[in-house]
């Protein structure tokens, strides 16, 4: 049976790097080398404990689509400290150490290449272990499709999902849309904020069933009404693709 790891690698390498980052240049270079070691063990952690056939650490490309489709995407997300930009390549050096290939896409985001990976996967009927804490993949999850936490070293369910959003996984989108995003500067629809979503979704399963709905209080309508446009680019914007062109197959990123 083929099992597939993939990794989201800035996700993984940024909240490695955060534990005890140095203030000071000359303490750098020692934190930087802990945190390759950091990153090679938890690759090769993984790579056992999902017991991979196949595995890739993708990297984020530079200025995907989203930042052309709407300017305003993550514009205000502190950008990744000068000196952790510059050393990336000692991480995919690290990643290759434990045995797992590095993509780095030009300007493709690493979400939209992961879920890709993973959509095409569940099509050939492979398992998927997806390694990130971003919620963005989580309507991904499926029978085939696993989200793990490293830092939590947990499998997230779709329970915790509910608990989590008080909303189901099929309505996550949904409901990032309506409410909106604040870590990646995603509109949502103005006025309808996370309550006021997840008591929308707990009734309708469209943004069409929800303006159809006469029972609705004619200030929620019109927020609706007023934020339609709004509401189809945030959804555009929370919906990872699953069509990127990746340039290779499961047999180039066979695990050693």
């Amino acid at each position: 049976m083929n099992n597939l790891l993939l990794i989201d690698a800035l996700n993984l390498i940024r909240r490695i790097y955060a534990v005890n980052e140095p203030k000071e240049i000359k303490q750098h270079e020692a934190h930087i080398k802990a945190c390759c070691q950091r990153v090679e063990q938890a690759a090769r952690s993984l790579l056992r404990k999902t017991a991979a056939t196949h595995a890739v650490a993708v990297f984020d490309g530079d200025k995907s689509w989203r930042y052309h489709f709407y300017p305003n995407y993550k514009m205000n997300r502190q950008p990744m400290p000068e000196r952790l930009s510059h050393s990336l390549e000692l991480f995919s050096q690290a990643f290759a150490s434990a045995g797992v290939k590095s993509f780095n896409p030009a300007h493709d985001e690493a979400d939209d290449i992961i879920a890709t990976l993973a959509s095409k996967a569940a099509n050939a009927n492979v398992n998927t272990t997806i390694v990130s804490t971003d919620k963005g993949f989580l309507p991904l999850i499926s029978d085939t499709i696993t989200v793990y936490d490293y830092f939590k070293k947990s499998v997230i369910s779709t329970e915790d999902i509910k608990s989590r959003f008080s909303v189901t996984q099929n309505k996550l989108e949904l409901f990032w849309a309506l409410s909106g995003d604040k870590t990646n500067d995603i509109p949502g629809v103005a006025g309808i904020g996370v309550k006021t979503a997840q008591e929308l979704l707990s009734k309708h399963d469209s943004f069409d069933e929800m303006l159809e709905d006469q029972t609705l209080k004619p200030s929620v309508n019109a927020k609706l009404k007023a934020g339609a446009e709004n509401y189809i680019t945030s959804l555009a914007l929370v919906t990872l693709r699953k069509d990127i062109e990746i340039g290779f197959s499961l047999k180039d990123i066979r695990v050693m």
